[in-house]
């Protein structure tokens, strides 16, 4: 393998690395999106059902 052999190789690589990082950082934002989103759900369903226990031990 000569030199010119090894760069195109490296820089093939390198790109190919480079950009299933790019890709796995871009699912990671999706990920922590979603999670947030399912917080609050989880949160607002909390309080509903707090609202609705509080309601019915009032009557």
């Amino acid at each position: 393998m000569n030199l010119q052999d090894f760069e195109a190789q490296y820089r093939e690589a390198m790109a190919e690395t480079l950009n299933e990082l790019q890709t796995a950082v871009l699912l990671l934002a999706q990920v922590q999106n979603k999670i947030s989103k399912i917080g609050n759900s989880v949160q607002n369903i909390s309080e509903k059902v707090e609202e609705f226990i509080g309601d019915q031990k009032a009557e």
